[in-house]
């Protein structure tokens, strides 16, 4: 998962650089990188700091130091971020998933976020949901998911809008946990990113927490093929159940 943000330190910042160009194959699997010179040279960025990103890129198994070769590539890097597409009240659940209780169910036009990430046009009309986790009787997250317009949907996954439309006023389930369960035998992807950030008045009301608590804000899209068919938010505040990065080989 990138961490994305003003607080992220210059050697995270860099260590992402290197891990997006393994990713997208600038050095492919049993490639050795460039010299520590030759690499920070091209990076632009001082030697200690690369050094420190490198060692990290070596633990999280990206990368492999071989006598008399230098720093090569692994053949099966691990992939970053969410692997596996599961519903938050799931994932954070520690075994036993979260409750999901409605706070709204509504359509919406287009905001800044969803004409962002889900490319909505002006006027469409968009399902959004917002949801409060909880567990052990204590809120442990709020969820603002939004589904891309119907024609869109239609058009990318039918069986998520008919889904959505069964499912419409719900009180006890997530759209992410509708879009999962409709998706048997679709390929999904997703991105998320992790920003620190505080709780705020308004959800801070929601979550029954005080305005200035720290807290994680989850960004996460969902896409099938190139199409954006979900987006969501996903606030965790100081005392949350750990949030788990899922890998695999």
């Amino acid at each position: 998962m990138a961490v994305s943000g003003q607080q992220r330190r210059p050697v995270v910042v860099l260590y992402e650089r290197i891990a997006d160009a393994i990713h997208d194959g600038t050095y492919p699997p049993g490639s050795t990188l460039p010299s520590e010179p030759k690499l920070a040279g091209e990076l632009g960025v001082s030697r200690p700091a690369l050094r420190e990103a490198l060692l990290l890129l070596q633990e999280d198994g990206l990368l492999s130091v071989r006598r008399g070769v230098g720093r090569t590539v692994n053949d099966h890097p691990p992939r970053r971020g969410f692997e596996h597409i599961q519903p938050l009240e799931e994932l954070i659940g520690t075994g036993t998933p979260l409750r999901v209780r409605a706070l709204l169910r509504a359509v919406e036009e287009p905001t800044d976020f969803t004409t962002q990430h889900l490319l909505a046009p002006a006027r469409a009309e968009l399902r959004f949901w917002e949801s409060v986790l909880a567990g052990e009787g204590t809120a442990a997250a709020l969820s603002q998911e939004w589904a891309a317009a119907d024609d869109v949907l239609e058009r990318v996954h039918p069986d998520f809008a008919r889904a959505l439309r069964t499912v419409e006023a719900a009180e006890r389930t997530s759209m992410l946990a509708v879009l999962a369960g409709a998706s048997r035998g679709v390929p999904l992807g997703a991105h998320s990113s992790v920003t620190a950030t505080l709780v705020g008045q308004r959800r801070g009301e929601q979550l029954g927490r005080p305005a200035d608590t720290p807290a994680v804000l989850v960004t996460q899209v969902v896409r099938v093929g190139d199409t954006p068919v979900l987006a969501a938010k996903h606030m965790l505040p100081t005392g949350a159940p750990a949030l788990p990065v899922l890998q695999s080989n």
